[in-house]
């Protein structure tokens, strides 16, 4: 909980800092993502199938200098996990809820008064809340199974840190057709499995900003 104050505190400057407030905005997102974990690192590195999940996003927009370059950041709930190979028992799914903090850096590209293209990107601070491990059976049918908990030597450590990457276009009315990539640097494996995990998770949405 600590974390998650401090992780605030640092958005609430982060805005005050370079925020024009006459001209200050927000947004909300959602979508569907489409989560996966990376195994290893460089040329010894190896990915799950995508698992599928959702996001939940609400951030601020504020002008940095010009009105092209903004500063949005915000609280987001993002459903990430994977989906692993078929095994003759079924298919095994981890699922998981994260909150996280990211602080994105937008650059707009007026396309004169339909809308706007938008790209950025930014660190997110992310903290695990809840997981399942879930095996479907191939009738369809589905049972959790074992006992998920956060923590440096449980399932998977508690705490992320990574980069967002955005594009999509808003439209004048405020709508927002969106896609992402998260790339997660920090090793989630517990301290005794000897193998790097990351996330990864590519999404797709619809928003609405004013």
């Amino acid at each position: 909980m600590k974390k998650v104050i401090l992780a605030a505190t640092a958005l609430i400057f982060s805005v005050g800092a370079f925020a024009q407030s006459q001209d200050l905005g927000f947004g909300v997102k959602a979508g569907v993502n489409f989560p996966k974990y990376s195994f290893g690192s460089g040329d010894n590195s190896a990915e799950t199938k995508a698992a599928t999940n959702f996001f939940v996003t609400a951030y601020l927009d504020a002008p940095i200098f010009t009105d092209y370059l903004y500063i949005q950041p915000g609280v987001s709930y993002q459903g990430k996990g994977a989906k692993f190979i078929d095994t003759e028992e079924g298919e095994y799914k981890q699922n998981t809820s994260w909150i996280e903090v990211p602080i994105n850096v937008v650059f707009k590209v007026p396309t004169g008064t339909a809308g706007h293209f938008f790209v950025g990107a930014g660190p997110y601070i992310g903290f695990g809340i809840s997981g399942k491990n879930k095996l479907s059976d191939k009738n369809g049918n589905s049972s959790e199974i074992g006992d998920f908990k956060f923590g440096k030597d449980k399932s998977l450590k508690s705490t992320d840190f990574g980069f967002n990457f955005l594009a999509g276009y808003q439209l004048t009315s405020g709508l927002i057709i969106n896609g992402g990539y998260g790339l997660g640097i920090t090793d989630l494996a517990p301290e005794s499995r000897g193998v790097k995990q990351t996330n990864r998770v590519w999404s797709i949405g619809l928003g609405f900003g004013i």
